[in-house]
């Protein structure tokens, strides 16, 4: 059962997901990954494939549309340079149908695909840009409404004819001529008057003859003809293109999909065996192989970074749980030897009662009982400080009051372990304010100064200052000082560097770990280095409280 929950708590995995549970989860992971990418491709080719059909539809329609426009200006400028509505229409293209229609919409001529022509008056009302149904096909027609000028050809006016003289008339006419002639030396006056009769005869046909202009044709005006020119071009080819395209898509797509979704599993699965391999190792983690580290994968993608954080993982609970382990036993030491030397003094009482008296007897278990309670007391503090529950009531405390009444109190001491007394310099104790609790504070100075007491030969100087904003506390002694290695491990819990003397002097190991959590929590730090009087000098910085 021990096994089973330490096992739980360093995996921070419930037995059950070991098996088939965790099978499950896993190829849910891999099946929702899968799942996701396909969906999130679909989708998106969905879309692309909507948004392709239709501007494909729009492109390909509007081709169209244009030969269906430009069929329609071609026959309109025919129109306009006076040809005729069968030549204007003239030619002949596959899927085209041209119509030549009048104001009132009969058609008048039709051109194109043969097939067609019998189907002009299908679209002589269409308008343009109408989708019409030709003999089972889908057209789009084009529109247009043009008046034609025209000038009707002029009719010549003929001139009335002259009647033509008879031949007795031209007989008397020429020999009239001939007397009036041959009349030359007297018949002046007669000649005259042949003359002026021919004159007049001859003037009457030349003024009839001559007209004008103006005289010679009736008045033209100009005619406008209206026309409607129409014109329908197939969608067959644009159909069968977009159709083409659509197929081809609805082939691809799914096909691409399928490629997809068979990459992601196989990808996925081959990212996650690693994750798996590492959750097997993991699992078979328990309290009693702490030391077992998971191999590097090497690299430094993800799963590189994941195998590092859980051996890191894996060391911290190792030094957690060996210090755990060293905490129990030496916190079991220390209970365990006031208390049998407790027991052995009433042992002894009630064996023989004579041999000890009531006052020895009380004075040892007194001196026992304040090594219990000075003990258990630490304990208490560093459970609440592991718990982040160490009470702290901040309020202004004269530091230097607590270090001069600790120094005052070692040089009343008669004995310092049976050495005589020790020489207490506080001459360097200046003022100083912080912000904290004062009786953890006096703790820390308290347990310093003690510590000092016991290691050193006949000094221990203490020295207090406040500068840049913190406060200093510097406690040195002349004993044999701390040796460089071990200067960060004589913080932690139960750790004597001198076994033999510590326990002899009450020490429990406890002291410095106490004064190291209460120094962090009140925002400080605490150090160990070489002193000037030839032991250790403690060094607790702490920020300075407010004036």
């Amino acid at each position: 059962m021990a096994e089973r929950t330490g096992r739980d708590r360093v995996a921070g995995l419930d037995p059950t997901v070991g098996g088939g549970r965790g099978r499950a989860r896993r190829a849910s992971l891999r099946s929702r990954i899968t799942a996701a990418a396909v969906l999130a491709v679909a989708l998106t080719l969905g879309l692309f494939t909507l948004v392709f059909a239709l501007v494909q539809q729009a492109v390909l329609a509007d081709a169209p549309r244009q030969a269906a426009s430009a069929d329609v200006d071609r026959a309109v400028s025919a129109l306009a340079i006076g040809s005729s509505p069968s030549v204007a229409v003239a030619g002949e293209a596959d899927g085209s149908l041209v119509v030549v229609t009048d104001a009132s919409g009969r058609v008048l001529a039709s051109g194109g695909d043969d097939d067609l022509t019998d189907l002009a008056s299908s679209i002589a009302s269409a308008a343009s840009g109408d989708r019409v149904d030709l003999d089972g096909g889908d057209f789009v027609v084009e529109r247009q409404d043009v008046g034609v000028e025209s000038t009707p050809t002029p009719t010549p006016v003929v001139p009335e004819a002259t009647p033509t003289p008879t031949p007795s008339e031209s007989s008397d006419d020429d020999s009239g001529g001939d007397s009036g002639s041959g009349d030359d030396s007297g018949g002046g006056s007669g000649s005259d008057d042949s003359g002026g009769d021919d004159s007049g005869t001859d003037a009457a046909p030349s003024g009839d003859a001559s007209v004008s202009p103006e005289a010679a044709t009736t008045p033209v005006e100009t005619v406008t003809t209206e026309y409607a020119v129409v014109a329908a071009r197939s969608l067959g080819e644009a159909s069968a293109a977009s159709s083409a395209s659509l197929v081809t898509l609805g082939i691809a797509i799914p096909v691409a999909l399928l490629v997809l979704g068979v990459t992601t599993w196989l990808v996925v699965g081959r990212a996650l065996r690693p994750v798996e391999s590492m959750r097997r190792e993991v699992d078979s983690v328990t309290a009693q192989s702490l030391s077992h580290r998971l191999p590097d994968p090497g690299g430094s993608d993800e799963i590189a970074r994941l195998a590092h954080t859980l051996n890191g993982m894996l060391d911290r609970l190792d030094s957690s749980a060996t210090a755990q382990r060293r905490f129990v036993g030496d916190a079991s030491h220390e209970l365990k030897t006031p208390l049998a030397t407790i027991r052995q003094h009433a042992e002894v009482a009630l064996l023989h009662p004579g041999s000890i008296d009531g006052a020895a007897l009380a004075g040892t278990v007194l001196g026992e009982e304040a090594r219990l309670t000075a003990l258990v007391q630490g304990l208490l503090v560093l459970a609440r400080a592991d718990e982040g529950a160490l009470g702290v009531t901040r309020r202004p405390v004269d530091l230097d009051d607590l270090v001069v009444a600790e120094t005052a109190r070692l040089r009343d001491a008669p004995t310092v372990d049976g050495r005589g007394r020790l020489g207490v310099d506080a001459t360097a104790v200046g003022p100083a304010r912080v912000d904290g609790d004062e009786g953890l504070l006096g703790q820390v100075v308290h347990n310093l100064v003690a510590n000092a007491a016991r290691h050193a030969d006949s000094r221990v100087a203490v020295a207090l200052s406040e500068h840049d904003g913190g406060v200093a506390l510097t406690v040195d002694d002349d004993g044999a000082g701390v040796a460089e290695a071990d200067r960060e491990r004589v913080f932690e819990r139960f750790v004597r560097l001198d076994e033999a003397r510590a326990r002899d002097s009450g020490g429990s190991g406890l002291g410095l770990a106490i004064v190291r959590e209460i120094v962090r929590v009140h925002g400080g730090a605490v150090s160990v280095t070489a002193s000037p009087l030839g032991g250790a000098r403690f060094v607790v910085t702490l920020p300075a409280g407010s004036a």
